[in-house]
């Protein structure tokens, strides 16, 4: 199925991280069958067959002889490891060049490799505060949702980088709506669920037992799945978060949200930490990630785990032809 589609776009990430080499071994695990072309400098790529590409269209063929490379210029020498502040401009412009690419219908989705965040402000004066972000601003879309996704689990949290201490008051009625609204929404379009059920978590231990131990489940989640219940939307909650993950629970629901960070990403990096794949629900194209960093500390030695990288390819594919059908 996903051999018949568009090939999916993956922009490099900061060369100095692992995003090359992890492009490398999904070629190699991957090759044909599933076409996709890397954005980046073809002198990046430290081992193996690299194809250079001059059109998304070449990726499917060029796929049989080496890693397709569309090629995109960068300043400055590459050092493993180390990020190159002359680097930075071309690694925002590689993303902004994978979503026009999707945006035109020339590559099927975006994958992206992972960026240094800090190496990207120093070097570029970079004002998002990270991927999610940014590709929010190219699409024009003011409210994004972050999800971890595999094979067991798929987990939304409604607060992401901010400190435990500010979830109270960040957690608001119109913060919990719209991300309830749009996993609903990314479930159906994206993973071809016609009638997605949607375990909520509670903020509290307990999920707040009666109001003994915080009261934010009677009084703000509560009220909002209930709304929502009266528009269609098939919500269970609020659950406590202790007990809503174990294997017999999890067949219960079809995807879980979480009120704050590591609420959700602790259960699925426990379950399936190499596996975990990032998606991006809200945009008006597809967007998949490793659930990983640049790993600088191991860049140019030819250990990273490629399998976070060939599951977030392999989810790009199936979200594809999700939407596709």
């Amino acid at each position: 199925m996903a051999a018949t589609l568009r090939p999916i776009a993956v922009s490099c990430g900061d060369p100095a991280g692992i995003g090359p080499e992890l492009a490398q071994k999904a070629w190699a695990a991957l090759g044909p069958d599933l076409p996709f072309f890397l954005i980046g400098d073809p002198a990046h790529v430290l081992t193996g067959s690299v194809a250079p590409i001059t059109d998304a269209a070449q990726a499917a063929d060029a796929a049989r002889h080496g890693l397709p490379v569309l090629p995109h210029p960068f300043e400055g020498p590459l050092t493993p490891g180390t990020p190159n502040p002359h680097h930075a401009q071309s690694v925002i412009k590689a993303i902004a060049r994978g979503v026009e690419l999707v945006q035109s219908g020339a590559a099927s989705a975006l994958c992206t490799a992972p960026i240094h965040k800090r190496a990207l402000q120093d070097g570029a004066g970079f004002a998002h505060p990270g991927h999610t972000e940014y590709l929010a601003y190219l699409a024009g879309v003011a409210r994004v949702v972050m999800m971890l996704a595999s094979d067991q689990l798929r987990v939304v949290p409604t607060t992401i980088h901010i400190p435990l201490r500010d979830v109270p008051a960040t957690l608001t009625p119109e913060l919990l709506t719209e991300t309830l609204r749009i996993t609903h929404a990314g479930l159906i379009r994206d993973f071809g669920i016609p009638a997605p059920r949607i375990a909520v978590a509670g903020l509290n231990p307990h999920a707040g037992e009666g109001g003994k131990m915080g009261d934010e489940e009677i009084t703000l989640i509560a009220p909002v799945l209930e709304e929502l219940r009266a528009e269609g939307l098939d919500l269970r909650g609020p659950m406590s978060a202790d007990t809503m993950f174990h294997a017999a629970a999890r067949t219960g629901y079809d995807a879980a949200v979480a009120m704050y960070h590591d609420q959700a990403l602790i259960p699925i990096k426990t379950l399936d930490f190499d596996r975990g794949v990032n998606v991006t629900l809200g945009l008006p194209f597809i967007r998949t990630s490793p659930d990983h960093g640049t790993a600088l500390d191991i860049a140019g030695q030819g250990i990273a785990n490629p399998r976070s990288m060939i599951e977030a390819l392999k989810m790009a594919a199936r979200m594809s032809a999700a939407r596709e059908a």
